[in-house]
């Protein structure tokens, strides 16, 4: 089956073309066109995240201010995007693995075994108030001009690889596709595999002509983007969760009426339930997609061949620490607390 290939912009700058364009169609300091930039096609689930957001932003204007989505690839790569964002070009954008390069705090978010076995705690515990609005937590993004609204989680990010891996020596000399994020590279060579940087749109290509042999998605973008298809084995081990920032351009959400500030944040707020609900249903059809279109093998592993790559993963949390400082021990230790108590 032929894929769809995702446009690369050279050098970017057709990106920052766009971008100057849009900024330059804001007559005033409050826009009524918002625009969101996806790290995600069509389809994918920011971009049903997006789709609600835009309803429940027209409704409560009353038709007032209307929300424009750029799916992955409609305004360059994900780091232009969280350039356009800083820069009020767009308004709105999602962020997940690459922003550690920007936010290194949000490579929390990356760190493995950190999280509950039940997603729905972990959608309470990343959006409850104490941890969300927390004032590191906000600083960490407010520093960088973002100003962060939700925490999204998309499903569990699953292997998919050509050989069974259930182990951490069945990774060893396995290239495997990371998003570009220090964390990340760190934790995968501690598992003994080879990890690599690569772009999102490149990865079916990579897979397929064997420049990477693994990759790591949740289960809605591996049949989305087609990877399935080149990949033998989908491997679960619940290690972590896709986490997906949402963010406004704290530029954008400083010039907002405090009502409209408000309106955002409980927009964000009411749709936490909504949207741990819509990923599971998500995966759930598309995994069955998976199956009912491949031979692909799934391998869920036991809670012993977990437990090997826990043990790996532990020392990770003294690497983000070193990273990070003291607000990152903080944000961890705070993360730990909400998810005790959204368990109980």
């Amino acid at each position: 089956m032929r894929r769809l290939s995702l446009p690369t912009l050279p050098a970017g700058w057709l990106a920052v073309l766009i971008a100057s364009l849009l900024v330059a169609c804001d007559d005033t300091d409050q826009p009524t066109q918002w625009r969101i930039a996806l790290e995600e096609v069509e389809g994918s689930i920011q971009y049903q995240y997006a789709q609600r957001f835009a309803e429940e932003v027209a409704e409560r204007t009353e038709g007032e201010v209307e929300v424009n989505i750029y799916p992955y690839g409609a305004l360059g790569n994900i780091e232009d995007i969280y350039e356009q964002l800083q820069n009020n070009a767009v308004h709105f954008a999602f962020g997940s693995g690459r922003l550690g390069a920007t936010v290194p705090e949000s490579q929390l978010f990356s760190l493995h075994f950190v999280l509950s076995d039940d997603e729905l705690v972990n959608t309470r515990a990343l959006n409850s108030p104490d941890f969300l609005w927390s004032e590191d937590l906000q600083q960490a993004y407010q520093e960088r001009r973002f100003q962060l609204l939700s925490l999204l989680p998309e499903g569990w990010q699953v292997w998919s690889a050509n050989q069974p891996i259930r182990t951490p020596a069945d990774f060893s000399g396995v290239q495997i596709r990371i998003m570009d994020n220090r964390l990340l590279r760190e934790t995968y060579r501690a598992y003994g595999a080879d990890p690599t940087p690569m772009e999102y749109g490149e990865l079916y290509s990579g897979l397929q002509q064997g420049v990477v042999d693994a990759a790591i998605q949740p289960f809605f973008a591996h049949q989305e983007m087609g990877f399935y298809e080149v990949q033998d084995y989908l491997i679960s081990a619940r290690q972590s969760q896709f986490v997906a920032s949402f963010m406004a351009s704290s530029i954008f959400y400083e010039r907002l009426p405090r009502d409209k500030r408000e309106m955002l944040q409980e927009i964000a707020a009411d749709l936490v339930e909504w949207s741990h609900q819509m990923q599971q249903e998500v995966n759930a059809e598309r995994l069955e997609q998976i199956k009912q279109n491949s031979n692909i093998e799934l391998i869920e592993l036991s809670d012993s061949e977990r437990e090997q790559f826990k043990e790996l993963a532990r020392p990770l949390r003294a690497r983000f620490y070193s990273e990070v400082g003291s607000r990152g021990e903080r944000l961890l230790a705070k993360l730990l607390d909400e998810v005790q108590e959204a368990e109980q």
